[in-house]
């Protein structure tokens, strides 16, 4: 084994750990985090503006890919790591194998859509004020959360009727996998669902964000000194900021995944159509790795959003302590000067109404 060789094993080794120690660790904070955010985003105060419905569902959502895609994934390549090479029997029967596929990919569709349905609802708010109260109403938000819902049930079909249980080589174990039969429907197929839920979001919210920053800009560029500033306003402006930072980190953790995903794919399925000098020249030892750290990073998208709700949203914040407080009904009495101090003259560049 050269010294290449040698590096490029240890690389491995350790994407390997890095995985399987670390993916059980977002597991729990992301479904103890989305639970809280469930639950702010459907509390009495919270639930009256549309923005938390579409928070709402994509909490829903995100608990959903933690338990069908991140933790099927990991009892699926991180049991196998451990000493004693774990095998998890249930993952592989018929009938359970295409049930846990076909709710992992409909659960990663909802949560990369349900930000694009957000980001288009903000835009409207900003950019659109004189639309606001027809399209940014709580009857139009459950009907787009509908449609998103519906469309990823049907867009994911074809993953459990083109999946089951196959071997991977003559001879090999029989694990749930895609119908050798179908190999080349199946790439096809998962390329276009890896691009609906990477690339084309990626350009939908980028486009969108551009124009609300914009926006934002102008408009506080133009604020009048006597605006009135209402604790509505000031929500649904924070609602905004929330977005926009939740839209930079979907962004930020899935696109190393989706480029690594898309070199070791397209290495894979290509090997067999390459002579031997071009498939020596592919260091696969090291996509192999990269993949694993890139997949366990990606895998942070689903457990972060509560971290960032918290850090951008001081209206969440106070909604969270109410949560654990037993003084929740002072605290609701104190609600409107709450919101009166914090935002008093030191914020003077909040005070036109942006949304």
């Amino acid at each position: 084994m050269t010294a290449s060789d040698h590096k490029n094993t240890e690389m491995v080794k350790s994407a390997q750990k890095f995985y399987i120690y670390f993916t059980p660790f977002i597991l729990s904070v992301g479904i103890i985090g989305n639970s809280l955010s469930l639950t702010v985003f459907m509390s009495r105060s919270m639930r009256r503006l549309s923005a938390s419905h579409y928070l709402a569902a994509l909490s829903l959502a995100d608990i959903t890919a933690l338990i069908f895609y991140v933790c099927v994934d990991w009892l699926k390549r991180g049991l196998s790591l451990w000493p004693r090479g774990e095998y998890l029997h249930l993952l592989h029967m018929e009938g359970f194998c295409q049930i846990f596929m076909y709710l992992g990919y409909v659960s990663r569709f909802l949560s990369a859509w349900i930000v694009v349905a957000f980001t288009v609802e903000r835009y409207i708010a900003v950019c659109h004020p004189f639309r606001r109260h027809q399209n940014c109403t709580i009857g139009s938000a459950k009907r787009i959360l509908l449609f998103v819902i519906l469309s990823s049930l049907v867009f994911n079909i074809y993953k459990p009727v083109l999946s089951g249980i196959h071997e991977t080589s003559k001879g090999g174990p029989r694990i749930c996998t895609a119908n050798p039969d179908h190999n080349i429907i199946s790439f096809v197929l998962d390329n276009v669902f890896a691009f609906f839920i990477t690339l084309v979001p990626f350009v939908i919210i980028t486009i969108l964000n551009c124009l609300i920053i914009r926006c934002l800009y102008r408009r506080n560029k133009k604020r009048k000194r006597d605006a009135l500033i209402t604790e509505e306003n000031v929500i649904r402006l924070e609602f905004t900021l929330i977005l926009l930072v939740i839209s930079f980190f979907f962004i930020a953790l899935n696109l190393p995944f989706f480029v690594v995903w898309c070199v070791q794919f397209s290495h894979a399925t290509l090997i067999s159509n390459i002579d031997a000098a071009e498939r020596a020249s592919v260091d696969f030892d090291f996509l192999k790795g990269l993949l694993y750290i890139t997949r366990t990073i990606f895998y942070i998208n689903y457990c972060v959003n509560f971290f960032l709700y918290s850090f951008t949203g001081a209206y969440f914040r106070r909604e969270v302590k109410m949560l654990f407080s037993r003084k929740r009904s002072l605290l609701k009495r104190n609600s409107s000067y709450f919101m009166r101090n914090r935002f008093k003259s030191p914020t003077r560049s909040l005070q036109s109404s942006w949304v």
